[in-house]
């Protein structure tokens, strides 16, 4: 393995501010049981209670230090509440979390509040709430009826398709902000057609001022093998269906620009215009939030909430402290160590090596992220058009892709 001499490593030169945290309030706990989830084993890290939930006093603490430790105003900070299923902790959980929010925000300071679900608890209560506050959800929905139902069932193995569709209704008539989560699998990949036109026509419709999408391909280990498990999406399998999912894309532009906003594309774009990719997987090195459980303890990543990438507990640590810890560095820095091959590649600016659990899952991969043939397949596919929205942006026509958020 190489250094990625490109690389600059800025959490060894400045301290990084405190912007951002990631919540598990629940923990793994979820009222769903999806085959490829990454999380549920988690709760195998905390075996002596079956219910884990945060404690008010975790809450508020992490709250205080979030709003007092970052950039002066004016400034944004940012929760992400995820799981696990965040739900699980009830309405007024999140009530007060607001107010916490609001005790000790400063003037001039934002607040950003992401909300991940899979939707099964959400009603009329939770989205008035999510819509008055302002909360961008996001909604699990792998897409049509009989992918989404493929691989997300709940606990008793019932299909959940019908009940999230139902939600995205609800957010849609309370004009919650929401986009939506779809993660590509073996089965999904085979229909990128139709699962954007699901997406965009009946999930977020064209009525929903705000469209965005996420889609999130998934690889995890295999045990028995130590390869890439049969819910994996393959390289190729991925590559086609981004290339797919892109023409699509394309042919939904209104006066040259898109309608709707993809995850994926809109950090592409910031690299062929110059400016940073906003997602870690694009990043030079990654580390730039850290995960909080609901005891408390802090992460590196929600990828690596595992002992050997604990980095301490908020109630006697400050997440400061630990953001810029010599083990974060460290963590940030595999990121940036990356493979001859990589080095070489001309796509190296735009995809920085892909994420770091991706390197890791298949060890066929040895060392390369599992979804490289993909991002080769894609950018040699999509590089065009790129380059013609770059220029057109650099124009002054108008911004052609929003910032991913």
């Amino acid at each position: 393995m190489q250094q990625n001499e490109d690389s600059e490593f800025t959490l060894m030169s400045q301290r990084k501010p405190l912007n951002s945290v990631l919540v598990k309030p629940a923990g793994a706990d979820c009222n769903m049981a999806c085959e490829y989830c990454f999380y549920l084993e988690k709760c195998g890290i905390y075996p002596k209670k079956k219910v884990h939930r945060m404690s008010i006093p975790v809450l508020e603490e992490m709250v205080k230090q979030l709003m007092q430790a970052g950039e002066p105003p004016p400034s944004v900070v940012s929760l992400n509440w995820q799981g696990g299923e965040p739900t699980l902790m009830g309405l007024d959980f999140f009530r007060k979390a607001v107010a916490f929010e609001q005790k000790y925000g400063r003037d001039g300071q934002y607040v950003g509040n992401g909300f991940q679900t899979n939707g099964l608890l959400i009603n009329d209560e939770w989205c008035q709430f999510l819509s008055e506050y302002k909360f961008l959800a996001g909604l699990s929905l792998d897409g049509p009826q009989h992918v989404h139902d493929k691989y997300r069932r709940d606990r008793g193995g019932r299909p959940t398709w019908q009940r999230v569709m139902k939600v995205a209704e609800l957010m849609a008539k309370h004009r919650v902000s929401y986009n939506i989560l779809a993660v590509v699998n073996d089965y999904s990949a085979q229909f990128p057609t139709e699962v954007y036109t699901f997406l965009t026509q009946e999930a977020l419709p064209p009525e929903v001022e705000e469209r965005f999408l996420q889609f999130i391909p998934i690889v995890e280990t295999n045990p028995e093998t130590g390869g890439a498990a049969p819910f994996s999406v393959s390289g190729d399998a991925l590559g086609k269906f981004l290339c797919q999912v892109f023409d699509c894309w394309l042919a939904d532009f209104k006066d040259g620009w898109p309608t709707v906003s993809i995850r994926f594309f809109d950090t592409l774009f910031h690299s062929y215009v110059g400016m940073e990719a906003p997602e870690c997987s694009s990043m030079k090195e990654c580390g730039p939030y850290v995960v909080v459980e609901h005891n408390g303890d802090v992460y590196s990543c929600d990828f690596f909430v595992e002992p050997g990438w604990k980095l301490g507990n908020l109630m006697k640590d400050k997440l400061i402290d630990l953001l810029n810890s010599p083990r974060q560095q460290e963590f940030a820095r595999r990121k940036a160590t990356l493979p001859q091959p990589c080095l070489e590649c001309r796509w190296l600016q735009m995809c920085r090596g892909g994420c770091t659990k991706d390197r890791i899952r298949d060890a066929t991969d040895k060392g390369l992220c599992h979804f490289c043939a993909s991002f080769k397949m894609f950018f040699e596919h999509a590089d065009g058009e790129f380059c013609r929205l770059a220029q057109k942006w650099r124009r002054g026509d108008r911004p052609g892709v929003r910032p991913a958020q």
